[in-house]
Order: structure tokens, then C-alpha cells, then sequence
């Protein structure tokens, strides 16, 4: 004898019809929908007594139907619970209303705060945001593009890509728009934007800052050396003690990976190798951070025996002890710039591409 569940798994039997699923048990389920039917633009047409066009045209604003009549269409569609299907706009427009965001660390307050106001511009516009995070790591950001193309966006923002210009150019050629937020072309595009910070002239400033307040030993904790950011803030670092006539020695260098503690180690062993130093400029805030740390464990009074100067201020910066000084940026404004500028290229294709640079502005705090 058949078990009943045995029976019930022979007699399932599985039909669509109309977006309808129904999934019946033989006579135990007999008639009973397991998936709520969804509410389609015909449903709506039939229910306002129109054609499945008026629905299209009151449902994206377009002209050809009475404003009566567009309410009313409007009015039905919300009684409904009517919800256009994305798929089908989509072969329509030749659009998903998707784009991706690729960053190389999401835990580090700068990146959070540019996909913050990214998101926020993106939700206005009723796109979706896929946000990938590659750690570091190039294989990992190779991957995550590869990822985006097999979802056909519309667009992507890449955040300090460190990947080469040779690898960068064979994923732009293959979207319709994109964005590069500290990088650059060697050649322009139409299809792509660039919004940099001007991270070397950022390191003028810091630099001028510390020599007028005496500073003589003027050190730096670079980043990565596959960061741009990182090149550009030493190029700054060393075109403004050359202004100033002070020497330029890879002694007084150290590079690490940003973070808090990477900063730590690396003014551990600046300080240990050069130990006249009396100022830093760190690469971010997170460095300058661990710096201060160092500073604290050799016993070294911040500013009195050392000055340190981050960038690009993020929340932390304002919480430590010392206050950081700092080189400003408006993160979230940023993230709204590099989100605006992508929608432009998706909607405005014809018109040439940005380029936007951002100034930073020296934050004063009491770490310099």
C-alpha cells in the first residue's frame, strides 16, 4: 500500500496559466492556489475598462489619455496592488534599472559614506544598486565585474579600482556607462565619467601647513602601492618639500594597507628607523589613527614631539584624542556627484563625458 506521502508526491501536479501557479495534492489540496496570482497590466485594463496602451501610458506618464482618465487608471492600478514587472519594462526600454558599485572596502568609513550618498541617488531614481566589495584584492574585483556584466546593468561606478588601465578599458568596453571615482582615462570616452580628488594637491597643503609650523622631519605612510590615491598623495608629499627645500629620502616612507592597525605597525617601524621624525602625513584617517597609537606607545606627545595630518575625514576623525587634523572631503556629496554623473551618461548618452575634481581643504584639529 502507497504511503500518503507517497500518494501525495505521484498525484502533485504543476500548471501555469495566466502568471497563475497552482500546485494541487491529488484530492487532499483539490483547488487550492500555494501562489497568490499577480495582478497583471491586462487585469488592470479590464478592470478600468480600457486598453492595456491606456494602462501603459498612465502607468509611465506619458501623453495620449485624459488627466480623468489617468487618475482613475492610477486610482485602480493601487486598489489592485498592481506592481509593473521590472523584466518586462526592461525588454521594452532595453534597460534593467540595475547598477553596480564596486568598492575596495566597504568597512572603511570612506567607501560606506560614498555608497551612502550613491544609494540615496539611486533610490530616488527607482534604480537598484548591486554593491560589490573586492577587499583588496585584484582577483576578487576582476570577478565582481565579471559578476556585473553576466547581470546586464545599466551602468557602474568603480571606486579606486587597482586594477590597470589595460584591464580597466576591457570591462568599460563592455557597459554602456560607467563611472571611475579616482581613476583616470588615458583617453577620453563619451561612455565614461571621472570624478577625482585633487590627492596631490591635498598634500601640498598638508605639507605647506607643517612646514609653517616649524616642522623640519616630515615623514609619510603611503598606502598600497597598487592605490592611486596613494601615488598621487606622495607625488604631493614630495613636490612640496621640494618647494620648501627639504630633501626627499624613500627613508622617511613607509606604505601599508589602510587600516587602523597596518598604520600602527607601519609608524612603529618608521619611527624605530628614523627616529627625528616630527610630523606625518598619513594616507587616510584610518592610518593617522593608528599612528596616533604608535605615537602613544613610544611615548611621543601628539602635536608637542609629532604632528600627524590625515585625510579625507571621515566620522572618526573628529572622535579622537588628539582630534585629528585633517584633509577634508564631503564623502556622501561625492557619492551623489559619481551617482548623478552615471544617470547622466545612462539618460544623456549623446553628450560628452565628465570630468570632475574635487579640492580638499585642510581640517585644523589639535594633531596638528
Amino acid at each position: 500500500m502507497l504511503t500518503l506521502a507517497l500518494t501525495l508526491a505521484l498525484t502533485v501536479i504543476i500548471y501555469h496559466i495566466d502568471g497563475l501557479v497552482n500546485i494541487q495534492f491529488g484530492d487532499y489540496f483539490e483547488g487550492f492556489a500555494m501562489v497568490k496570482k499577480r495582478i497583471t497590466m491586462a487585469d488592470v485594463a479590464a478592470a478600468a475598462d480600457v486598453s492595456m496602451m491606456s494602462v501603459s501610458r498612465a502607468m509611465n506618464g506619458r501623453e495620449g489619455i485624459n488627466q480623468e482618465t489617468r487618475e482613475r487608471i492610477l486610482k485602480i492600478a493601487a486598489e489592485l496592488d498592481y506592481h509593473p514587472s521590472q523584466i518586462a519594462r526592461g525588454l521594452v526600454t532595453r534597460r534593467t534599472t540595475t547598477l553596480g558599485l564596486v568598492m575596495p572596502d566597504v568597512a572603511n568609513p570612506f567607501f560606506a559614506q560614498i555608497a551612502r550618498g550613491a544609494e540615496d541617488v539611486a533610490y530616488a531614481h527607482d534604480y537598484n544598486l548591486f554593491l560589490i566589495n573586492t577587499a583588496e584584492n585584484l582577483e576578487r574585483e576582476k570577478r565582481a565585474l565579471d559578476s556585473l556584466l553576466e547581470k546586464d546593468i545599466d551602468g557602474a561606478i568603480l571606486c579606486s579600482s587597482r586594477l590597470s588601465q589595460s584591464e580597466i578599458l576591457s570591462f568599460l568596453e563592455k557597459l554602456p556607462a560607467a563611472v571611475l571615482v579616482n581613476r583616470e582615462l588615458d583617453l577620453p570616452d563619451m561612455r565614461v565619467a571621472t570624478l577625482n580628488v585633487n590627492d596631490c594637491s591635498g598634500a601640498m597643503i598638508a605639507v605647506d601647513y607643517l612646514v609653517a609650523q616649524g616642522r623640519k622631519n616630515i615623514a609619510m605612510i603611503a598606502g598600497p602601492q597598487t592605490s592611486i590615491s596613494s601615488q598621487r598623495r606622495l607625488d604631493g608629499y614630495q613636490t612640496g618639500l621640494q618647494t620648501h627645500g627639504l630633501p626627499f629620502s624613500l627613508e622617511l616612507v613607509q606604505n601599508c594597507f589602510p587600516t587602523t592597525q597596518s598604520g600602527e605597525e607601519a609608524a612603529l617601524a618608521l619611527l624605530k628607523r628614523c627616529p627625528t621624525v616630527d610630523a606625518i602625513l598619513a594616507f587616510n584617517d584610518l592610518v593617522a589613527v593608528g599612528v596616533l597609537r604608535a605615537c602613544l606607545q613610544m611615548q611621543k606627545k601628539v602635536p608637542q614631539d609629532i604632528a600627524i595630518i590625515g585625510a579625507d575625514d571621515i566620522p572618526l576623525a573628529g572622535l579622537t584624542n588628539p582630534g585629528l587634523t585633517t584633509l577634508h572631503i564631503d564623502l556622501i556629496a561625492l557619492g551623489e556627484q559619481a551617482m548623478f554623473a552615471l544617470l547622466h551618461l545612462i539618460n544623456a548618452p549623446t553628450e560628452s563625458a565628465k570630468t570632475i575634481v574635487i579640492q580638499p581643504e585642510l581640517l585644523i584639529r589639535e594633531s596638528a
